[in-house]
């Protein structure tokens, strides 16, 4: 099995393509869409680059996995079904659990769906998918939200957000539905169970101290030197760190575009009457309507 990794510098993200040299086979996980806040424009330089990897190795995308709904990038995965018809968009089936979480937040309408059918398949924990060639494991890992998954192709786990490089850590769990003791559970109990030569794929390198890009451990290296959750750290310390640091931290810039669009499978919000599509931000503070 190979894996090419493709780095979006603004939002820190790793998209994966995972493939079969042989049979040309392969998985997409967590593709990124470029979107400019300020001005509102959504371009797609960096789906570009991965569809023209794809296209130049002559590949066969089968699947589209979305490791959770992300809170700090917009998901590509339509343009990708675009571009790769035959290919299914799956995520963890607790998407419907944020789904049924975020509808009321941002007052989407009543025929927003909650029950995941917005994708083409819910992967449930402890399943083993196999696609032609290709076969992983499902494994939940909630904490950073309620339906992040791990995916383990044999020796090779994506963990999403759930566990970072070990001189970073581990993702944050203060978003709504997130738990810090969810968290250590995931990672203690699930992946660190896992055997020590997994080699380790991470959702996001943030480059602490400005060093080079690195995406790549394994899990006997994050149970001995994570900085934030290694072997010998107990709940009660990962716990009281981790919400403690997580009450520092400021919103990710593109935290509503995001949650609004990955919810729905990455999907736009439908046009207005104007012919414009639109995202809600939730405004809180002091209240100056009339």
């Amino acid at each position: 099995m190979q894996i090419k990794a493709f780095f979006d510098s603004a939002t820190s993200t790793l998209t994966y393509v995972v493939y079969d040299e042989a049979t040309r086979d392969a998985a997409i996980v967590d593709p990124v869409l470029d979107f400019d806040p300020a001005s509102g424009r959504i371009s797609r330089a960096s789906v570009d680059e991965v569809i023209a990897f794809v296209r130049s190795a002559g590949l066969n995308i089968h699947l589209i996995l979305e490791t959770h709904a992300h809170a700090d990038h917009l998901s590509s995965s339509q343009v990708l079904k675009r571009e790769f018809p035959k290919a299914k968009l799956a995520i963890g089936d607790n998407i419907r659990m944020v789904q049924a979480m975020f509808k009321p937040r941002y007052a989407l309408p009543d025929a927003f769906p909650t029950d995941g059918s917005q994708f083409d398949q819910l992967l449930h924990d402890g399943e083993r998918v196999e696609v032609e060639s290709l076969a992983f494991n499902v494994l939940f890992t909630p904490g950073h939200t309620q339906a992040c998954s791990a995916y383990d192709f044999d020796g090779h786990v994506f963990t999403g957000d759930a566990l970072f490089m070990p001189d970073y850590g581990t993702g944050r769990t203060d978003f709504p539905g997130g738990s810090a003791a969810d968290l250590f559970a995931s990672i203690k109990e699930r992946l660190y169970t896992l055997p020590d030569a997994t080699k380790v794929f991470t959702g996001h390198d943030y480059q602490p101290g400005g060093r080079p890009l690195r995406y790549e451990s394994t899990i006997g290296e994050e149970k001995r030197s994570n900085i934030q959750l290694s072997v010998a750290t107990t709940r009660e310390e990962f716990v009281e760190f981790r919400n403690s640091r997580d009450a520092t931290l400021a919103a990710p810039r593109l935290l509503h575009p995001s949650v609004q669009v990955n919810i729905d499978a990455g999907y736009l919000p439908a046009d207005e009457a104007n012919g414009v599509s639109y995202v809600k931000i939730p405004l809180s503070g002091v209240f100056l309507g009339r």
